[in-house]
């Protein structure tokens, strides 16, 4: 998911050096929010990784 907020970036960076403003704008909002929920999907299953590693071991 962090793969595909990246490849947004730069497509959002090269439309707005091009100067599709609406198409950059749209592109970064996309690659914020992959990013973020990458993160936040990271986060749950680091917590459910060591919570379940409790309960085995």
């Amino acid at each position: 998911m962090i793969k595909w907020a990246i490849i947004f970036a730069v497509i959002g960076l090269i439309a707005g050096a091009l100067g599709f403003s609406g198409a950059a704008g749209a592109m970064m909002g996309i690659a914020q929010f992959l990013f973020w929920a990458g993160i936040i999907i990271a986060v749950i299953l680091f917590i459910l990784g060591v919570t379940i590693y409790k309960k085995v071991t």
